[in-house]
């Protein structure tokens, strides 16, 4: 594999993309399970949600789910830098801000996307940001918003936000259309422009580059690795978390044995038995768990066993235990 690591950072050569209602803390130790290298990000958390809310719920994280980004929502500087400062009693490895998403809802709080049009307040939130923060402040964005989708444009963009003191970013390879598309449309339209991003590192060569979007194979992973610094894989690691555990064995760790299916659903269960035991729902971490037999036999007896019975009151480990008899002998790859 052909890489070109940042010099002041290895740790997000690879990375999971932090996704609003999947990538919580139960979805998180999960992952963390199939590889130790991987970085992996929080949901979104608004700067006003920690500032003026339950930091302790919103931030809460173990030690055996790190190394783990904390992904920030926001567009005032001083709250954002407020919330960095509350961020770092929590032990998160990175900030990251958010200028990628493109919701109503993110859009109506004025920042997301949007904020790709402000350049310059974007370079005022990450300055404030830093002065706060005892971690590195990291940017997530797209190529372009709207009309707004010139090259000359990110790299504006870019210089901008690297000038006070950013320097890493990762880049949705596709630009977000504010108007007249959903979030869920525009995960598909326009079409992905991976060379961009490529282009953006070359001109760009002291910028930790970080690619994202539509990524879903071992190849497609190693492709991108000749031209940029990192890859962080989006829905691919909840639809088929096994690639995880592949990426570890494969890319990031071969003297890792590549675990078996059968061995990650077995080392969740002392985790499943301790949160239930805190009155967490077995339904709140199962639905974690439907992807990971994608592309095996029993895939789908999986799946459905879990989402029909891990919702009844008072299910316990013993939902995903019978789910297990239902593949396991028969958990090899067919696709």
């Amino acid at each position: 594999m052909k890489t070109m690591i940042h010099p002041n950072s290895t740790k997000r050569t690879i990375s999971v993309a932090p996704m609003m209602d999947w990538t919580d803390r139960h979805c998180r130790h999960f992952h963390r399970l199939m590889s130790d290298s991987i970085l992996l990000y929080t949901e979104m958390v608004t700067s006003a949600a920690i500032v003026l809310g339950n930091k302790h719920i919103l931030l809460q994280n173990e030690p055996a789910e790190q190394p783990v980004a904390l992904q920030l929502g926001g567009s005032d500087p001083e709250q954002l830098a407020a919330a960095c400062e509350v961020a770092n009693g929590f032990h998160y490895d990175e900030v990251n801000l958010n200028v990628g998403c493109p919701s109503d809802r993110v859009q109506s709080g004025a920042f997301g996307a949007c904020l790709m049009a402000k350049p310059q307040l974007v370079a005022e939130c990450i300055d404030r940001m830093r002065q706060n923060s005892a971690v590195e402040v990291t940017v997530k964005t797209r190529i372009g918003i709207d009309d707004l989708d010139s090259y000359e444009f990110l790299c504006d963009f870019i210089a901008q936000v690297s000038a006070a003191g950013c320097r890493s970013f990762t880049l949705h390879a596709r630009k977000a259309w504010l108007q007249g598309l959903s979030p869920k449309q525009n995960r598909e339209v326009p079409e992905l422009d991976y060379e961009r991003v490529y282009r953006l590192k070359r001109d760009f060569p002291q910028l930790e580059i970080i690619i994202n979007g539509g990524v879903t194979t071992l190849d497609q992973i190693e492709q991108h690795l000749q031209f940029v610094d990192g890859v962080m894989i989006g829905r691919a690691a909840y639809q088929k978390p096994y690639l995880l555990a592949e990426i570890e064995h494969h890319l990031l760790n071969p003297d890792k044995p590549l675990l078996t299916r059968m061995q990650i659903i077995e080392s969740f269960f002392p985790y499943m038995e301790q949160q239930l035991s805190q009155g967490v729902k077995l339904s709140t971490m199962t639905r974690h768990l439907l992807g990971l037999f994608q592309g095996c036999y029993g895939a789908k007896l999986w799946r459905r066993h879990l989402s029909q019975q891990a919702f009844r009151e008072g299910a316990g480990i013993e939902i995903v235990q019978q789910a297990l008899t239902l593949v396991r002998g028969s958990y090899t790859h067919v696709t």
